[in-house]
């Protein structure tokens, strides 16, 4: 989580968080079915077919995936290249505020509300489309909008009571095969999508239309070459709660 977002650059290139009307022009709507966030790792025998299902889920192209290596089984012969305590924190972040007494690989959580075997596409994709049924899925809807050498993240107003909701953004690697040595896996050489390098929160949403400009260097620093932006509220002990926007940003050609 060491990105150097400072609040002095994103005065200078985020617009300051200027609250708008909506985006207008060649603004394209993003409203995905939900996400899911895979926590997974090189190193664990059972986590290929949750990394393969991640895979289906990215080619649907209605769900945002991320995927989070975690580094709490490199002890076992095989360092994920992938994998970041920073990555580890979030799934344990997401353990207390799910209730849960410790984590697992591969789990799968939806829409920061559940969690399931990361491996059991069917069961995910249930649960997405309950929270949608529901209304407890992706109910703020995000409007992306490419200026050429920024993007512009627009959030529509919302109710959302005392809760506190993150602006935050996921950097990630599109894709990523590599050649396992050592370990659970020795031999393999899996296909990764979308694995996440980074994250950051960057401001907060008080439920008013809010615009967010983010500069396309912003978007490509360090290994990543992709970004997702996330609305998630957060509990009382602010761990991650409930996600209830999310957009994965344009491929950048600049």
């Amino acid at each position: 989580m060491k990105r150097l977002l400072s609040m002095m650059a994103l005065a200078a290139g985020l617009a300051a968080f200027a609250q708008t009307d909506a985006v207008a022009g060649d603004a394209l709507p993003a409203q995905p079915l939900g996400v899911v966030e895979l926590f997974t790792s090189q190193g664990c025998n059972s986590c290929p077919p949750a990394d393969s299902a991640l895979m289906e889920l990215a080619a649907r192209g209605d769900v945002v995936v991320l995927g989070y290596h975690v580094d709490y089984w490199d002890y076992l012969g095989w360092a994920d290249t992938l994998g970041s305590d920073a990555n580890t924190k979030r799934q344990y972040d997401y353990a207390r505020g799910l209730k849960r007494r410790g984590v697992y690989t591969p789990q799968a959580v939806i829409n920061g509300r559940s969690h399931t075997n990361g491996g059991h596409l069917r069961e995910i994709l249930a649960a997405l489309k309950q929270d949608q049924a529901q209304g407890n899925g992706l109910t703020v809807p995000l409007t992306l909008k490419d200026l050429g050498d920024r993007m512009r993240v627009t959030a529509a107003g919302a109710p959302i009571g005392d809760a506190k909701v993150h602006m935050v953004l996921v950097y990630f690697r599109r894709h990523a095969d590599v050649a396992i040595a050592r370990g659970e896996n020795a031999g393999k050489t899996i296909p990764y999508v979308n694995a996440v390098v980074d994250y950051q929160t960057i401001g907060m949403w008080e439920g008013r239309p809010l615009t967010v400009d983010i500069p396309n260097s912003e978007l490509t620093a360090k290994d990543a070459d992709g970004c997702a932006v996330l609305l998630q509220k957060a509990t009382k002990s602010g761990d991650p709660g409930a996600i209830i926007g999310a957009a994965i940003l344009p491929r950048q050609t600049s």
